[in-house]
């Protein structure tokens, strides 16, 4: 049985976005919370990197603005994308608030940042190298009630801990959620990615860029030193692309951007070619009595616009704000975790809507390519956009802002 220091009032599966800046936010509102991190550390590579206008924001309101901009970083203002042939360019600098850019900054630093502020609040617990294995229900009355969670220490041993709210921030392979009978609804997706790294040189393109033609495509992202490449491949053919060796990957690079030729190099093996199997999913029902889904547990987003990691920010912001009083008084009801889903079901929706349209229109034809041998084809919905600015400033809010963008509760609120 566990001890008392096996209890917590909120307990936090999944040290990523979602659940450190739930944890911090919780934990300035004085509810007791506890962290559970499954790594030692935050340094994994190639994860999304992305912080957008609107996490910026929220940044500020909590007071971590200023040593945010401290943190190594990129800011981008522009999104220069070629598809199908078609430029189509987002210009961020007309969105409103004092953020009109999107930063790259290492996801690491950007969640050490969340956790030394929170670790500053005397509720607040993180424990790393602690991985959960599962949940456990109550009995008699609370038979249906999530009590607890199993989980492995750093030492290896097996324990218990008990809490008054479990929230599952553990990602789209969650342990939590599968051990809470929970399946998402998956919507399919026509590609996977390779992530990768290659040089880049004084007087190369900043920012942000993409390409996307017959057969291939590719995300461009500036780490100063160097770029963070997303290659698109057509879903499932990992294995059958990589046979072919590294030099088929160095002429399709160089196919679809020229001036990489003299770099590509770099890249000597697939050893460094990471793959990201892209899934979208949703939960029907994020949330069961004692417990709560959020970020990918809850919605395994695409790597379509980066919007993951501030849509899962978001989610944490709307459950800190509609449970922290909750879990103050000692008792959370179904209903109050149904109006988080509630709350944060539309932007969700929405956004993957205009994934999956982008899957179908952009990247399923671009990828189509690799099979069917056909030149680059235009589509009549990227030159509408291509042609108008107003739609272009329209995806460009949807993209580094987002709908329904939540901001900080009062009570987590600090100068800067």
């Amino acid at each position: 049985m566990p001890g008392a220091s096996d209890e917590t009032t909120c307990l936090i599966v999944g040290g990523g976005p979602a659940g450190m800046m739930l944890g911090l936010l919780l934990a300035r509102a004085g509810v007791e919370v506890t962290v559970m991190e499954k790594h030692a550390d935050f340094l994994r590579d190639f994860r999304g990197d992305t912080v957008h206008a609107s996490t910026l924001r929220l940044l500020d309101e909590l007071g971590l603005g200023t040593r945010f901009a401290q943190l190594p970083h990129r800011l981008i203002d522009t999104i220069r994308m070629e598809l199908q042939g078609q430029p189509v360019n987002l210009d961020l600098s007309r969105l409103p608030g004092a953020h009109q850019h999107i930063a790259l900054v290492p996801q690491w630093d950007f969640l050490e940042l969340l956790a030394a502020s929170a670790e500053a609040e005397p509720t607040f617990r993180l424990l790393r190298s602690t991985e959960a294995t599962g949940v456990l229900r109550g009995s008699g009355p609370d038979r249906d009630r999530v009590v607890a969670v199993t989980y492995r220490d750093a030492d290896g041993d097996d324990k218990q801990m008990r809490a008054l709210l479990t929230v599952a921030c553990d990602g789209r392979g969650s342990t939590v959620r599968s051990a809470l009978g929970l399946v998402p609804q998956a919507f399919g997706a026509p590609m996977d990615v390779w992530w990768f790294r290659l040089p880049r040189y004084s007087g190369d393109p900043s920012g942000l860029a993409g390409t996307f033609r017959a057969g291939h495509g590719a995300i461009m992202i500036d780490r100063g030193d160097y770029y963070q490449i997303a290659y698109i491949i057509p879903k499932g053919t990992d294995t059958r692309l990589r046979s072919e060796g590294i030099a088929a990957l160095h002429r399709a690079l160089v196919n679809m951007v020229p001036w990489l030729a003299d770099r590509v190099d770099a890249l000597s093996s697939f050893d460094d070619v990471k793959l990201l199997d892209v899934q979208l999913n949703r939960l029907r029902r994020w949330y069961t009595d004692g417990a709560l889904c959020i970020g990918d547990a809850a919605h395994a987003m695409s790597p379509v616009g980066g919007v993951g990691i501030n849509l899962a920010v978001a989610d944490a912001v709307a459950a800190a704000r509609l449970l922290a009083e909750p879990l103050r008084r000692g008792a959370v009801s179904k209903r109050r975790l149904a109006r988080v889903q509630a709350r944060r079901w539309a932007p969700t929706a929405l956004l993957q809507a205009v994934q999956r349209m982008i899957h179908a229109r952009v990247v399923a034809v671009a990828v189509a390519g690799a099979d069917t041998g056909t030149e680059d084809m235009p589509v009549p919905a990227i030159k509408l956009v291509s042609r108008t600015p107003a739609l272009r400033r329209m995806i460009g809010y949807l993209v580094a802002i987002g709908p329904l963008p939540e901001h900080a509760p009062g009570y987590a609120r600090r100068a800067g």
